[in-house]
């Protein structure tokens, strides 16, 4: 199936395993949040036990260092995509508000940024990640 939209979230690789799964999962959350038609149904087994909705289409991981990650997020920006960010002092935090409180601390430019998520149509997306590799 071919989607109009595609999902990236781009991860810095310099990360403990830990904080890349940890950073993966809220960026996701924050797609999921801006955009609930890109959830899918609810799953139920043969068993008929239910298992909550996942997002209904594919999720691209790439890797970037710092630099390339500030690029992706200076492209989504100018192309008026609205990216979910985490930086690394939010690893920092223990609850929502201090997260926001950290990103509101600094100016974009210094943003020690981690991780990057966002929605557009696939055309846009493949401009933004230009040059990305997938992660692994």
């Amino acid at each position: 199936m071919q989607f109009d939209t595609k999902i990236a979230v781009v991860i810095r690789t310099d990360l403990q395993a830990w904080q890349k799964l940890n950073v993966a999962s809220f960026l996701t959350s924050g797609i999921a949040a801006a955009f609930p038609e890109c959830i899918g149904e609810p799953y139920e087994d043969a068993s008929g036990t239910k298992y909550l909705s996942l997002i209904g289409q594919p999720i691209l991981i790439y890797g970037a260092d710092g630099p390339a990650l500030s690029r992706a997020l200076d492209r989504a920006l100018s192309r008026n995509v609205a990216p979910a960010v985490y930086t690394e002092d939010m690893f920092a935090t223990t609850h929502d508000a201090a997260n926001r409180a950290a990103v509101k601390a600094v100016g974009r430019a210094d943003l020690n940024l981690v991780g990057i998520a966002m929605r557009a149509e696939r055309k846009v997306i493949d401009k933004i990640v230009d040059g990305l590799k997938f992660h692994s």
